[in-house]
């Protein structure tokens, strides 16, 4: 070999070489902080790691997507280029359950690539978020989109495990290692995840159009995505048999369970080009921040109704959890004309802006134009107007979704204010068109909606505020029965405020939550000792046998209760999130408890500002909201009894305030349903002292003086 040629090799090695660096680039991308650091790296495969305070919390992220025009966004991706730029917006949101005005600060890059697609970064102060952007305009299938999400060794995550991608996700929280998940293990969103750095809490937003995603278990402390299926062919349940029993669900003869017999294999059709939605990563080693963070708010598209000033949250007398059980009345209680009239009634006395009639009001679940025959709907709904009171109308998703325009303009044509959508069950692309179809048709009708048996929000209800809640969630309803069919749960009565202190901190991270509060048949843990011969510790009777929640919680679906303790029931009215939330009990027991509904109907259901002052996941929080010039602060526990001095900071200088103050009994540990209200003037220098029974809770109403 001659030195010419050993010359031209080694101009070869190094033009690959060069080649090689053009292709293989690592971007970086900082919070406006400098505390959160993305190292994004662009070279056979898209992939990203993220630094918490310069310390790894995500190991590694592989992400691309798959179109049936050929193209894979993110393999052997070609950048063509890239900018950066810092943005600071103010967003007013029009319903806010957080925060009316929000400071969006972040830093972004966007990265376009050959093959005409983008791949767009944010990073925030409280997380990080990304998205594809698809430019090609003609229609196309999208196959799958890919992220690999990997953590570090002995990370653990709040995991609401899932055995069908047909689900209600009402789900528990349970706390595990991520390896010690089985393969193919999966979950809903949102997801928490802990490392020894800092938490993860992982959600998606700008669900347009699109599917929602699941994550799945793959192996040692690495997850995958996962999406239903475009969906053929959907059929009632039981109605035909499907050779892949994977494909079928429900019992025969449902009337609001499909079966799924006919699916693509592409998770979604685009009409062209396309923004996917963010996915998004809320990080930080504080637990104040996922309370207090609005980033599915803040990533998630702009108001369609210009003119939200018809959109009214508020409060609700629900019948269906109490299974219309009034007594003392001198009418037949149950789904009739009379008891309506009681709850209408019971409603206007306390303010309540709205009764709901669940089912059982209409003629049947499928015959959804007449309502039963004990019921004049239209004579009902004026009476229920004439005493100010707004009638919402509950339906299942299946017979709305045969004549949607139909049945809505019918309801708006007898005066209802806004429905209560049932039963939807799947999160693919036509079920996301659906959601996104009946708040644009209810709003014409300038009408408002809650969705039940449905997926997390996502950005629908950000692009139509009258989306005033979600379920998706494990809610008080599942007190009416014994729990037995959850994985991972041998607890009969799994809603505990163990599982209560899960949710503020994950589900209502996404967004509001109907979890249906107000449970006046209060329960302890354990039934306390009341001999004095037993000297046995906490949770073991006389014989020295553990005891379990079912020897003093039981479940009585015509009468039911709640664990924990009365105060921790009210707290929920100013901790949860929800614009329309349920007074779930009976009014005849309400009436019985005139003291604590007066609290209750004095806490807004849509807040100013929000402020979160103590928290731990699954342990307790504290969390101050203001609307107007008033305050409202409110504390929870789960089982361990706690004590806190609590910094009044938030609070105006200079300003007295009239304190209502509505805590634990000192016999809240006996009998949960004890409980205390005393009034006090206090102001910001004041020292507070709370004390927290075990499943106990406080809550606190600051007035504003009106000469103030």
């Amino acid at each position: 070999m001659n030195y010419i040629d050993i010359f031209f090799k080694k101009i070869i090695t190094v033009l690959i070489l060069f080649v090689f660096k053009l292709n293989a680039q690592q971007i970086s991308l900082a919070s406006p902080d400098n505390l959160i650091d993305i190292q994004i790296n662009v070279s056979k495969e898209l992939t990203f790691q993220v630094f918490l305070n310069k310390k790894e919390v995500i190991d590694k992220v592989i992400i691309g997507l798959e179109t049936s025009d050929g193209r894979t966004f993110g393999t052997q991706a070609k950048l063509i280029s890239k900018s950066k730029r810092f943005l600071k917006e103010t967003m007013i949101v029009e319903i806010p359950n957080k925060d009316k005005k929000i400071e969006s600060v972040f830093n972004e890059l966007k990265m376009s690539f050959s093959g005409s697609y983008q791949l767009i970064f944010r990073a925030y102060n409280d997380g990080i978020a990304y998205r594809f952007v698809d430019n090609k305009k003609k229609p196309k299938n999208i196959i799958y989109e890919q992220m690999d999400l990997n953590f570090p060794e002995s990370s653990n995550t709040f995991f609401p495990w899932e055995e069908s991608t047909y689900s209600h996700n009402e789900r528990l929280y349970n706390r595990t290692a991520i390896s010690n998940l089985n393969d193919n293990d999966f979950c809903s969103l949102p997801v928490l995840f802990s490392t020894k750095n800092g938490k993860v809490l992982f959600s998606e937003a700008s669900l347009y159009d699109y599917p929602g995603m699941f994550l799945e278990k793959k192996s040692d402390n690495s997850l995958t995505s996962k999406f239903p299926n475009y969906v053929l062919k959907a059929i009632p349940a039981g109605s035909q048999n499907s050779s892949d029993e994977t494909l079928h669900f429900g019992e025969e003869g449902s009337d609001r369970t499909q079966d799924i017999v006919e699916e693509a294999n592409y998770i979604a059709q685009t009409k062209g080009s396309k923004a996917f939605p963010w996915r998004v990563f809320i990080i930080s080693h504080d637990d104040r921040t996922f309370v207090e963070s609005n980033l599915i708010t803040q990533l998630s598209g702009k108001s369609k109704i210009t003119d939200t000033s018809w959109i009214k949250p508020g409060k609700v007398a629900w019948d269906w959890w109490n299974a219309n059980n009034v007594y003392g009345v001198d009418f037949r209680s149950g789904i009739n004309q009379e008891t309506y009239k009681y709850y209408i009634d019971f409603a206007s006395e306390n303010n309540i802006e709205f009764i709901l009639l669940d089912e059982g009001w209409t003629k049947s679940t499928t015959e959804v134009y007449q309502a039963n025959p004990k019921i004049d709907i239209v004579e009902l709904i004026q009476y229920a107007k004439s005493k100010n009171v707004g009638v919402i109308l509950w339906v299942l998703w299946k017979p709305l979704n045969e004549d949607t325009d139909g049945l809505l303009k019918l309801y708006s044509s007898w005066g209802a204010t806004g429905i209560k959508v049932d039963f939807m069950q799947r999160n693919d692309q036509y079920m996301v068109q659906s959601y996104e179809k009946i708040a644009e048709i209810t709003s014409n009708y300038k009408m408002t909606v809650d969705y039940h048996g449905a997926f997390k929000p996502s950005g629908i209800e950000r692009k139509w505020p009258n989306i005033l809640s979600y379920e998706g969630v494990m809610g008080n309803e599942q007190n009416k029965w014994r729990v037995d069919h959850f994985p991972y749960s041998d607890e009969p009565y799994p809603v505990s405020p163990e599982h209560n202190l899960t949710l503020p901190f994950i589900r209502m991270v996404a967004g509001a939550m109907d979890f249906t509060p107000g449970a006046m048949t209060n329960i302890n843990r354990y039934d306390y000792k009341w001999s004095p011969n037993d000297t046995s510790p906490a949770g073991f009777d006389s014989q020295g046998n553990p005891l379990e929640t079912k020897d003093n919680m039981h479940a009585f679906n015509t009468r039911p209760m709640a664990l924990g303790t009365r105060a921790h029931q009210v707290a929920m009215y100013t901790v949860f999130e929800s614009p329309l939330q349920m007074l779930c009990d009976s009014p005849t027991i309400y009436k019985k408890e005139q003291e604590t509904v007066d609290f209750i109907t004095q806490i807004p259901t849509t807040w100013d500002e929000t402020v979160v002052l103590e928290a731990s996941v699954s342990d307790y929080i504290i969390i101050a909201r203001k609307k107007g010039n008033n305050w409202y602060l409110a504390g929870m526990t789960d089982w361990t009894p706690r004590k806190f001095e609590i910094d009044l900071h938030f609070l105006e200088q200079g300003i007295d305030y009239k304190a209502q103050i509505y805590e634990d009994g000192i016999n809240a540990d006996r009998n949960a349903m004890d409980y205390k209200l005393q009034k006090k003037v206090i102001n910001k220098n004041t020292k507070l002292n709370v004390s927290m029974s075990d499943g106990g809770g406080f809550s606190i109403i600051f007035e504003f003086p009106k000469n103030g």
